[in-house]
């Protein structure tokens, strides 16, 4: 026994962490390649080594996927300083390269000059579609304005199938349910962020996100469109760019007379918070949404509005117009805010009401025994207990959405 566990422990040593082994870069010269700063990691690696995301059979594992910033065209290479059949007979490693085949298109590059022959041609590169907007961003280190253009296209721009599929691989490594979407279907619209940069004279331009959105009919001649994935790739995370992505489609899709309402496929709590902020954004001008209105509380009035200019439904309408009320209420004033605590409250509640009446329904079908199990199932303290937790989590959502407005 003793001899199995030294075994082991000898084994265990070839085992490696696959987000850290796994190095990402979006190169645009040369000495990117050997300039650590430039490199990220992966949030999750699950769908393509497993829910321990672990590679069995090396030592100093490293996993090479650099991309060219604009066109994406791919180097991928496999280090080690060790691999466990040098050292046991019988032990197999993973196949660490039939795994990473299987998510990135063919075509890529092995060698390190090829790949940067190919950096060359960077100069080429255009943006695929239609300009949508045009924003820029203060970066600090440079001491200028960055540029950055968000455009709309589809798979009948030439090249753009291809681009696609070098792009979507990014979305295994950072979101953690992601799918690859079936391009085939046209109803799917792309819409890509890029920024302009110069280099030795030339205008080039660098991939920095993407977002797909599927076209669902709605009887008789309305679409709904949703917004399946959503990605700002990690070195751009943080400057803004989700918000500038939302709402250049949001506005694209609010010109539309066939658009009933904008929603989304099964949303984080990331894309929630940038959604509440720019929904706000788009609809504190509106004339229902007055301070005055606000405190009258909820109307039908905002959700027309709000649906037949800016494309909004009824749920995230609510949540848009209790944000706006917490900024026009007095939280100090304890009339204002048992005001607004209640209004909220009254929609919180809404699921526990829902076991209520389940209760009403059993005590009249229960056996006595069988309602004193369902009974224990349902504390109503620990449900008021969680209420006041969900309320409380609500307001401190919503004031970092106002204070992230104020400073917009």
């Amino acid at each position: 026994m003793a001899g199995l566990s030294a075994m082991e422990k000898k084994l265990a040593e070839f085992k490696c962490n696959t987000n850290e082994a796994i190095q990402l870069k979006l190169v645009r010269f040369p000495e990117d390649l050997e300039d650590d700063s430039t490199t990220f990691n992966p949030e999750y690696s699950h769908q393509v080594f497993g829910d321990d995301e672990v590679a069995f059979g090396y030592k100093g594992l490293k996993i090479l996927l650099y991309y060219n910033a604009g066109n994406l065209s791919t180097l991928f290479r496999i280090e080690y300083t060790s691999k466990v059949n040098e050292n046991f007979d019988c032990v197999e490693a993973d196949d660490v390269e039939s795994k990473i085949r299987k998510i990135i298109p063919p075509g890529f590059c092995t060698s390190t000059d090829d790949f940067v022959s190919l950096l060359e041609k960077e100069v080429n590169f255009k943006p695929f579609g239609t300009l949508l907007h045009t924003y820029s961003v203060h970066n600090e280190e440079a001491g200028e304005d960055i540029t950055y253009q968000i455009y709309q296209a589809d798979m009948t721009c030439p090249g753009f199938r291809e681009y696609h599929e070098r792009l979507q691989t990014f979305l295994m490594w950072f979101i953690e349910t992601a799918s690859f979407i079936d391009v085939d279907d046209e109803r799917w619209n792309y819409f890509l962020v890029f920024e302009k940069y110069n280099k030795d004279g030339a205008t080039l331009f660098a991939t920095v996100g993407y977002m797909t959105v599927y076209n669902y009919y709605v009887y008789p001649d309305k679409t709904r469109p949703r917004v399946s994935q959503m990605l700002i790739l990690p070195p751009f995370q943080g400057e803004g760019h989700g918000a500038q992505l939302f709402e250049t489609v949001h506005r694209y899709y609010m010109s539309s007379p066939t658009v009933l309402d904008i929603t989304a496929e099964d949303p984080s709590e990331n894309y929630v918070k940038l959604r509440d902020f720019v929904l706000v954004k788009l609809c504190q001008d509106l004339p229902c949404f007055s301070p005055k209105k606000l405190m009258q509380g909820f109307s039908q009035e905002m959700v027309t509005e709000a649906q037949q200019k800016l494309k909004i439904n009824k749920q995230h309408t609510r949540r848009v117009y209790e944000i706006l009320r917490l900024r026009a209420t007095d939280m100090g004033d304890p009339e204002q805010s048992r005001g607004y605590r209640l209004d909220v409250k009254k929609r919180l509640i809404g699921p526990y009401k829902k076991k209520q009446r389940e209760l009403a329904k059993m005590r009249r079908c229960l056996r006595p025994e069988e309602l004193t199990n369902q009974l224990n199932q349902i504390d109503l303290n620990m449900q008021h207990e969680q209420l006041e937790e969900n309320f409380q989590q609500l307001v401190s959502d919503y004031r970092r959405v106002l204070e992230r407005l104020a400073q917009a």
